[in-house]
């Protein structure tokens, strides 16, 4: 069985691959054992969009901003590793 594979597709026109090097880097370093890489896309027009499989669960656009680290992890972990706690990235949540 093949692990999960992430895609943050950034818009490469406003210089965002600093940015989506570091949120990749950050969930890298989260799902060691459930995901299998980050792919980093570069795209046009404003694009920072998350995908898990094709199934996008950060938009920029639909947003309206930049996701915090933290919500990131918690959507990706909903697709990959639901059951799976994350300490304070959770408790920050409940706040």
């Amino acid at each position: 069985m093949s692990l999960p594979a992430v895609e943050i597709v950034y818009c490469r026109q406003c210089r965002w691959l600093l940015r989506a090097a570091w949120l990749a880097q950050e969930l890298l370093s989260t799902f060691e054992e459930e995901i299998g890489g980050v792919t980093l896309a570069p795209g046009t027009g404003g694009v920072f969009r998350v995908a898990v499989d094709g199934i996008v669960v950060w938009d920029r656009k639909e947003e309206g901003r930049f996701p915090e680290a933290a919500e990131l992890k918690r959507r990706v972990r909903d697709r990959v590793a639901p059951d799976r706690p994350l300490g304070h990235v959770d408790a920050e949540a409940a706040t």
